[in-house]
């Protein structure tokens, strides 16, 4: 057994560092009391010396994990709630990117999640490889809404009006020869399950994207491919539609959308 200050390993174990373990134990027994509790308490609920006790209660609350209130009492900090919150987005986040990662696997396609949000097309995860790489933003998504699955995904999202006001912002531009840039095409399309881009952001890749409900905005599920397995959309539409209906539920279930870290 090796023992240094504050630790303590065994062969083939991790080395744990004593005194974080006894601070969470701490923590973990304040939670347990909604009313707060002393410190005394806590040494006893916990087996830590009661100096020890003091010590790391100071710290913690030092750090904001924990407070002290006027009677003496200790509860859980502001620093707690903030990870509380960091935590579930993390967790929503982890969710959605394993079931891009999933798709990615099954069509052999770079995944992406985008929505609209405050006037703008934002791309927000990407979930690619080195065998399925992404799409080469040679022009900003934000200004090529018109000529990506991506945008015009999310574009049919919105009323005629926000569609109008959209395109009046960022007027379309010819990308490639197969770019449609007739505005009223683009305002009075028809609403389709899946949206397709053949060739209309960059030559030689197709996209397809399907909504995704469950958000307070426009949000869409979409993979890119080459152009060449065009032919294959049936194919990949299902499993398209199938992963948007899932990441859905769960941004419906979480009541909130996705952040990166």
């Amino acid at each position: 057994m090796l023992k240094l200050e504050g630790q303590v390993a065994r062969a083939g174990e991790p080395t744990l560092i004593t005194s974080v373990q006894r601070a969470f134990r701490l923590m973990e027994a304040v939670s347990e009391q909604p009313g707060g509790t002393t410190a005394k308490y806590l040494a006893r609920r916990t087996g830590i010396a009661l100096p020890t006790t003091y010590h790391l209660l100071r710290t913690l609350v030092h750090e904001g994990y924990l407070e002290k209130l006027d009677d003496g009492a200790f509860i859980i900090g502001a620093q707690v709630v903030g990870l509380h919150f960091a935590a579930q987005g993390q967790g929503l986040r982890s969710r959605v990117r394993a079931v891009m990662a999933t798709l990615r696997e099954d069509l052999n396609a770079a995944i992406y999640l985008a929505r609209y949000r405050d006037g703008e097309v934002e791309v927000a995860e990407i979930v690619d490889s080195p065998r399925t790489p992404r799409v080469e933003t040679w022009a900003d998504f934000r200004q090529a809404a018109h000529a990506t699955a991506i945008g015009k995904c999310l574009l049919s999202g919105l009323s005629r009006a926000e569609r109008a006001d959209h395109l009046g912002r960022y007027p379309p531009a010819d990308l490639t020869p197969r770019t449609i840039t007739r505005i009223r095409d683009l305002i009075n399309g028809p609403l389709r399950p899946v949206v397709t881009d053949s060739e209309e952001y960059s030559l030689g890749t197709a996209c397809l994207a399907a909504p995704v409900s469950g958000a307070d905005e426009p949000v869409t599920l979409a993979i890119s491919f080459p152009a060449r397995k065009l032919a294959a959309t049936k194919t990949y539409a299902a499993p398209l539609r199938s992963a948007a209906g899932e990441v859905s539920r769960i941004l419906a279930l979480a009541g909130a959308f996705p952040t990166a870290g």
